[in-house]
């Protein structure tokens, strides 16, 4: 008998897939709003860095909300592996990315 060490991994890798189609523009802002920051001059980086924060926050908040709507339909002794599969998984995906 074998026992997968990860139970939530395909799951939270296909929530993601369809994440990335759901969210394509939200992710290419992020990737426009990275250029910006890479190609700004001196006196507009901070700014431009911000930006690119608040992309980056907007992202991990939706990320957090799909994580949380579904672990609600879990029970509680499960949920917590769930959680920590999909902020595994998209670790991975978009390593730019906060802890969420």
């Amino acid at each position: 008998m074998s026992f997968r060490r990860d139970r939530f991994g395909d799951l939270a890798r296909r929530q993601l897939e369809l994440f990335v189609e759901d969210e394509q523009e939200l992710l290419h802002e992020a990737e426009a709003a990275e250029h910006a920051y890479d190609a700004a001059e001196r006196d507009a980086a901070e700014e431009a860095y911000g930006d690119y924060q608040l992309v980056l926050e907007s992202i991990a908040d939706r990320l957090e909300e799909l994580r949380d709507t579904y672990a609600s339909t879990l029970d509680a002794d499960v949920a917590g592996a769930y959680a920590r599969a999909l902020s595994r998984a998209a670790r991975k995906r978009f390593p730019t990315l906060r802890e969420f």
